[in-house]
């Protein structure tokens, strides 16, 4: 039940990093709820990897470079998933803000 919550928070997520970001385009609402689950699982698995890979600089950036690595996976989403595409890396970074942005609020509405 909570991966489907947080599902539906980070579908919300790109609904509005694709109408805030020029560069972001979802085609359909099928899309947008294939994308969000895809961004669940890809952050479930594929992120921690990522992580614990750029740790390093990581820790030198002082964590902002993880900004980057939900760009990343971000745009792994969009390479997968016809109908959701990313013009630039510039839009996937602000997208991944927005998408986070909105995750940490609906974090804290749910609790």
């Amino acid at each position: 039940m909570s991966f489907i919550l947080r599902a539906l928070i980070a579908a919300v997520g790109l609904w509005l990093a694709s109408l805030w970001v020029g560069g972001i385009n979802i085609s359909d609402a099928g899309t947008l709820i294939l994308a969000a689950l895809l961004l669940g699982v890809c952050n479930a698995f594929v992120k921690p990897v990522l992580v614990i890979l750029t740790l390093p600089i990581t820790v030198l950036t002082l964590g902002l470079f993880l900004l980057v690595v939900n760009a990343a996976v971000l745009g792994l989403v969009a390479l997968l998933l016809p109908g959701f595409t990313i013009a630039s890396f510039g839009a996937a970074l602000l997208g991944a803000l927005i998408v986070g942005a909105t995750g940490l609020i609906g974090s804290m509405l749910i609790k």
